[in-house]
């Protein structure tokens, strides 16, 4: 037992005054003299000795009343056993990424987290509260709670890196105590391992009672037709036993088409037909699941024709013409001696067809011309000397060319995840007939193929930097060196990689998505360009080059939507902007990834735990009770004993 106030102790000395009292008697007592005292002997030995008792008992109540007060002003207590732990800094991670508007036993998760924070939270608790985008150092429940109950859903998933080094960077003397309120969804263990095992948090799970959702994944063009698009809307299934889901198609919030589909499978694809314009608009879904992944905005800009120069021998150059027809580029053919390099920044395709040598002046000029978003496409001469191949493509990345062989290859295998055929097939094709070539370089590339041979070795790859990419083939495509020409792959392959980072198909960006986007304008060097919407707007990092404009948005904007880029009041181009999906399954939420981990069933019991470990055992009040107790039997004593 321990004393707050040890030194009130010492007034226990002054017990001693009423024990003198009683064992020393001030009052003098007068004879006196009866005739006749024979009557009275026997009561007056047994009066005496009642007496006696009475006082001896009186004498014990006053000490311990005396007693009992003392220790209780010294305020005596238990000490808990965590105190050591007492003065630790308590952190609050709470998860309001859009997943946490699953529903569970007691409402919206994020909402009812909150409600038990305000509720549960002892008022003169200080503590420090971060969210996916929010920080509250030192405060406590009081300071924040307006802002807790206008707490928004964030667009960024939520992730434990992140949240755990901004407590690292927040210095402290005490040892911190981290509470994580979250469903668990999305979290990384390979994150988890690699958390400061002094600073191991404690998990508070709610659970999300209803985990089937229905989400849109992506718009797309599925068939460009005279005066037609047909755009294809990807949706995503989560759980199981879906009723048919309602989708609408908007344009500039006019409803143009709506229908219903049944999600048979966990993908489902369903086509609008749209007049081929411009598009400003979103396609939406009635769905049970999660709000937030029930819209998906998008724009389609006005077609604006690509221009394309290729360089290199007229003949060579035929096939070029067929795929870049006018009615969607403006393709021109130039030999190397005829080139007038001034034309290329104008442009936003340059292809090299078989030069059998790329002049320095011609490869410090496309090295400019690539970084400032312009598409690149390199075929190679078969005379083309490997020390200036290497020596020019070096400019763009991790890609060496070394030796020719001679030798015939079969090209046979697609890689459908390539950007360059990322949603160009239906379906995965197997059966295709190989194209071959005779003679082709041997292509060591840190970026993925896009086609190879049977040999596994590289056909095309293709190396992307943030606004443009460079597409780089092994062997010589003409008549005479393969066949590919006559290849149902050479019209997509070359296709994409015209319209490769050029805004002529769906745009549909997502927020937190650092891809740097390119917009169509040409501006002096003090022009600022300005993204609105109806909400929001903002001033995005931006890039000015000679023709284009390279725009950064980092988390911006706040909320998903149509937007739109001016200049001033000048209009440039509609943009949208929509949530990243990665949240979408609920299911993903595995709480055996946090088994090695302290976890907690609310946060009320967290609290209640706390409060009882960490906090003292006060009994001065069981003291003060036991003073009155004697203090009664005293007064009974004076009373009732004779």
């Amino acid at each position: 037992m321990h004393f707050k106030q040890p030194e009130i102790l010492y007034f226990l000395l002054l017990l001693i005054v009423p024990i003198l009292v009683h064992l020393f008697q001030l009052r003098r007592f007068k004879k006196e003299y009866f005739t006749n005292v024979r009557f009275l002997k026997a009561l007056s030995i047994q009066t005496r000795k009642s007496s006696k008792i009475k006082k001896w008992l009186l004498l014990a109540c006053r000490l311990l009343v005396l007693i009992f007060i003392i220790l209780a002003f010294a305020q005596p207590f238990f000490e808990s056993k965590d105190s050591k732990n007492a003065s630790n800094e308590l952190y609050i991670i709470l998860d309001n990424s859009f997943s946490m508007q699953a529903k569970g036993k007691k409402g919206v998760l994020l909402k009812r987290a909150v409600q038990e924070l305000l509720e549960e939270t002892p008022e003169k608790m200080n503590f420090s509260l971060l969210t996916n985008s929010e920080n509250y150092w030192n405060t406590d429940i009081k300071s924040i709670r307006s802002a807790l109950q206008n707490l928004k859903y964030s667009a960024t998933p939520f992730q434990v890196d992140p949240v755990m080094a901004k407590l690292k960077a927040h210095k402290s003397a005490f040892k911190k105590e981290i509470i994580v309120i979250t469903d668990a969804v999305g979290i990384d263990y390979k994150q988890l391992r690699n958390s400061d095992a002094t600073d191991s948090p404690i998990f508070i799970i709610p659970k999300a009672e209803q985990k089937n959702n229905v989400a849109i994944d992506s718009v797309f063009i599925h068939k460009t037709l005279e005066n037609f698009y047909e755009i294809s809307v990807q949706l995503s299934g989560y759980g199981d036993d879906f009723n048919p889901i309602p989708i609408s198609l908007y344009n500039a919030n006019k409803l143009i088409a709506k229908t219903t589909v049944t999600l048979d499978t966990k993908k489902k694809s369903i086509n609008f037909t749209i007049p081929k314009q411009a598009f400003h608009g979103y396609v939406s879904i009635v769905d049970n699941g999660l709000p937030y992944d029930n819209s998906l905005y998008f724009s389609i800009s006005k077609i604006k024709k690509i221009n394309i120069i290729s360089i290199g021998e007229l003949g060579k150059s035929n096939f070029l013409s067929r795929i870049y027809t006018s009615d969607e580029f403006n393709f021109s053919n130039y030999t190397l001696s005829a080139l007038d390099y001034s034309k290329l920044e104008k442009q936003d395709v340059v292809v090299l067809n078989e030069l059998d040598e790329i002049p320095q002046a011609l490869s410090t000029t496309l090295k400019s011309f690539v970084e400032k978003g312009g598409n690149l496409i390199v075929i190679p001469s078969a005379i083309s000397s490997i020390t200036n191949l290497n020596s020019f493509v070096s400019n763009f990345g991790k890609l060496t060319i070394k030796s020719l062989e001679n030798r015939e290859k079969l090209i046979t295998k697609i890689n459908f995840n390539h950007p360059i055929f990322n949603s160009v097939f239906e379906n995965k094709v197997t059966n295709f007939q190989y194209p071959k070539t005779k003679n082709s370089f041997v292509l060591s590339s840190a970026s993925p193929a896009a086609l190879s041979y049977e040999d596994q070795s590289v056909f095309l790859t293709s190396i992307a930097n943030s606004v443009a990419a460079v597409a780089v083939f092994a062997a010589p495509i003409n008549i005479e060196n393969s066949n590919f020409q006559q290849s149902p792959l050479i019209v997509p392959t070359f296709y994409k990689m015209a319209m490769n980072n050029q805004n002529n198909g769906v745009n549909a960006l997502i927020i937190g998505d650092n891809k740097p986007h390119l917009t169509e304008a040409s501006l002096n060097k003090e022009a600022i360009l300005t993204v609105k919407g109806l909400a929001e707007q903002f001033i995005p990092i931006q890039q000015i080059f000679n023709t284009k404009v390279k725009m950064t948005f980092n988390d911006y904007p706040e909320q998903a939507g149509n937007f739109s880029i001016y200049n001033k009041k000048e209009w440039i181009e509609n943009i949208s902007f929509n949530y990243n999906r990665t949240e979408s399954d609920l299911a993903s939420a595995n709480e055996n990834r946090l088994s090695d981990y302290k976890t907690a069933e609310s946060i009320k019991s967290f609290f209640d735990t706390l409060q009882t470990d960490r906090t003292d055992n006060q009994i001065w009040k069981w003291f003060v009770i036991f003073a009155l107790l004697f203090l009664i039997i005293e007064m009974a004593i004076i009373r009732f004993v004779k």
